[in-house]
């Protein structure tokens, strides 16, 4: 692949531009794909890869740029892997509160042994939307669910999900301590070797 100098990221989330953008360093301008468009394909995946490409895709076709999706979400093993790749929209497409509050309401009767988690991130780099070859990286993120949220840092379940090598929440770390340990930045570390930026 020739030397990106700019890409577009195929999210709406403000919090997940800024988290990439810190995570690809200046070499790399990172855009919204919402400079170029309000639509958003049908995630109409079954995994976090495919969904990823999906979007990607899509972002590549509406910006003329390459573009880089981030499918991610969270696994949580006592509930077979759910909310998966329905994450972000777990409690019917209301906000993070209610995703909280749904997991805490469906572990409720669940020990501490068995709250085991991973946070999931599937990246795919297209450098036009017909990419035969799309560049995939993953990254998986292992903790446990807590029973309650704790912290003010972060976005989705970071206050729910427990971090053992720190020994607090997610929303607990501080950004750049979370932007090295992240689902998201074992992926990105990833995809900055295969680009030759790492």
């Amino acid at each position: 692949m020739k030397v990106l100098t700019e890409l577009v990221l195929a999210s709406h989330n403000a919090g997940k531009l800024k988290e990439l953008q810190a995570m690809l360093g200046d070499a790399v301008r990172v855009r919204s794909v919402a400079e170029f468009s309000t639509v958003e394909p049908e995630e109409t995946g079954l995994s976090f890869v495919e969904n990823a490409i999906l979007k990607a895709r899509h972002a590549a076709r509406v910006s003329g740029l390459p573009a880089l999706a981030d499918d991610s979400g969270l696994a949580v093993d006592a509930l077979g892997g759910a909310p998966g790749i329905y994450s972000a929209r777990y409690a019917g497409g209301k906000d993070d509160a209610a995703n909280n509050a749904k997991l805490l309401e469906a572990l409720k009767d669940v020990p501490d042994a068995e709250r085991g988690a991973q946070f999931v991130c599937a990246l795919a780099l297209v450098r036009h939307a017909e990419d035969p070859l799309p560049i995939l990286c993953e990254g998986l993120w292992h903790g446990r669910i807590l029973h309650e949220a704790r912290g003010e840092h972060g976005f989705g379940y970071d206050p729910l999900f427990w971090v053992p090598e720190c020994e607090c929440a997610s929303a607990e770390l501080p950004a750049a301590e979370k932007n090295r340990l992240s689902h998201r930045a074992r992926a990105m570390a990833q995809l900055k070797q295969r680009l030759g930026l790492a």
